[in-house]
């Protein structure tokens, strides 16, 4: 699976996306809900100017209004809009009209998710406390995976992203707090080492 889809998210320095698209990351996050890793539309902005065409940027938001979502999206010039939160289908109707693509942001229930129910292009499914680094129980038997496009978070770093994307079969992963020296500040070497352990 070397063609597994990538996304580091939380940058908030050149270095931090330059080292990313060096590495080969397919997409590159930036955060505008509260957070320690949160930038504001200019300095993202100024990051995803630097980011060819071919890697995606991506926006994320988590329980702000409609209103708040559209204009960071207009003024940062990113091409995604990532809702972490409970976000219902007017969001997605709203930026879907704008041709924004949509990456729907989940915690992993008993009730397996389904892909496109709110007319998004990825789905993610993350850990119940989102951002802190902790882990889910992935390799569990009763997890049902998505079919499509989706990606695997929650505490994946270096050691164990391959294998979670192995047992899972994952489309894609993405990574914050795994790649991190220390909360909200990005390790160059871990991004690196992230990228090279799912690819191989």
């Amino acid at each position: 699976m070397s063609d597994l889809f990538v996304k580091i998210c939380g940058l908030r320095t050149e270095q931090d996306v330059d080292t990313c698209i060096e590495a080969g990351a397919d997409a590159v996050g930036f955060v505008f809900a509260s957070s320690a890793r949160t930038v504001d539309a200019d300095t993202a902005r100024r990051l995803a100017e630097r980011v060819p065409a071919r890697v995606l940027t991506v926006g994320v938001f988590r329980g702000q209004s409609l209103h708040e979502v559209r204009r960071l999206t207009e003024e940062s010039g990113i091409r995604a809009v990532q809702l972490h939160g409970d976000e219902g289908p007017e969001y997605y109707e709203a930026l879907r009209a704008e041709g924004r693509n949509l990456i729907r942001a989940t915690s992993v229930t008993e009730i397996p998710a389904l892909l496109g129910e709110f007319g998004e292009d990825m789905l993610l499914l993350d850990a119940p406390d989102p951002g802190s680094g902790k882990p889910w129980n992935w390799a569990s038997p009763d997890f049902a995976a998505p079919t499509g496009r989706w990606l695997l978070a929650g505490g994946l770093h270096p050691g164990n992203v391959r294998a979670a994307a192995d047992v899972t079969s994952a489309w894609g992963v993405d990574v914050s707090s795994g790649v991190e020296s220390e909360r909200g500040v990005k390790s160059a070497e871990l991004i690196r080492s992230f990228i090279t352990a799912a690819r191989h």
